[in-house]
């Protein structure tokens, strides 16, 4: 058993992206390999419909897997297939789109005007980027719900974890995804696999994380080595913490309670090149992609 050290902690960082949405990235267009296979991590949450509803209008895919979590609200999509559909609170989409898709997302809030939910991208590795495209759509009261006998609560979206799997079938990296509450001043330890590549992501409550190197943990509801991470209510900073190599991830949770998103999976290890929303190999592949999308090519048809 070996507790995997915390590389770092870093707040998610305000951004504008699609039609104006107002949202907080954790990590994007940086050093690919810093996560592989995960590419970018969004949370978008907000109170003002000003600030979402004008959502992510129809823009491409090619060489990724988004998964998109909705925790309040919902969102309508639709894409250049003929595919259509509303992710309501506590459903998953995750989104294969392989060789190539266009499709438009739509926030709305919920009775009070509220919305909240998150995206992940995950890489395909090179032999799957042009895999034909594919939705899996999953409703909330799919996904198993573990309830620990000392509160704590997790649930399974995507791999397996204490005995339970997650209904999502990710196509590549062999991924973990699984939204974790831990109750006011318990300590949990979550296992995961040593060849994963693991971060959490802390939005509401505070705690500890602990560290090899600081068995007392790694805070985030006070200063810490110079960094502010006040992330005691929904209001307050989203935070990434990065893990390193290991077996376990040991939390201990303050008085209000922890949770977490804890994502998990094997890198991939190929060459990154990437340009906004479209991800391949090569800058040859990309400049391909891109005069397909010119000249009207880059939905493959059916086969």
């Amino acid at each position: 058993m070996s507790i995997r050290p915390v590389l770092e902690t870093r707040p998610a960082v305000p951004t504008l992206e699609g039609g104006g949405v107002k949202l907080h990235r954790a990590f994007g267009f940086q050093d690919p390999s810093e996560l592989d296979p995960f590419l970018l991590f969004d949370d978008f949450r907000n109170d003002k419909p000003e600030d979402f509803q004008k959502g992510f209008p129809w823009h491409p895919h090619r060489g990724i897997e988004t998964i998109t979590y909705v925790l309040s609200g919902s969102v309508e999509h639709s894409d250049s297939l003929g595919n259509s559909g509303t992710l309501g609170a506590g459903d998953v989409q995750w989104m294969t789109a392989g060789s190539g898709i266009l499709h438009q997302e739509m926030p709305h809030g919920n009775t009070h005007g509220q919305m909240h939910g998150f995206q992940l991208w995950g890489n395909l590795p090179g032999h799957q980027k042009m895999c034909a495209p594919r939705y899996q759509d999953v409703q909330g009261t799919d996904i198993p719900e573990i309830h620990d006998d000392d509160g704590t609560v997790v649930k399974v979206i995507v791999g397996s974890f204490w005995g339970k799997t997650g209904p999502v079938d990710g196509i590549a990296a062999d991924p973990q995804y699984l939204d974790v509450f831990v109750p006011a001043g318990v300590k949990k330890t979550f296992k995961i696999d040593t060849y994963r590549r693991a971060f959490a992501y802390v939005f509401e409550g505070a705690g500890a994380f602990v560290d090899a190197s600081a068995p007392q943990g790694i805070l985030l509801e006070k200063e810490v080595q110079g960094h502010e991470l006040n992330i005691r209510d929904m209001s307050g900073d989203r935070t990434l913490v990065r893990f390193g190599t290991g077996d376990d991830i040991t939390v201990q949770a303050g008085p209000e309670g922890l949770r977490f998103l804890l994502i998990s999976g094997a890198p991939i290890e190929e060459p990154v090149a990437w340009h906004g929303p479209i991800v391949m190999n090569t800058r040859d592949e990309l400049r391909q992609a891109f005069r397909d999308l010119n000249n009207g090519t880059f939905i493959k048809p059916a086969h």
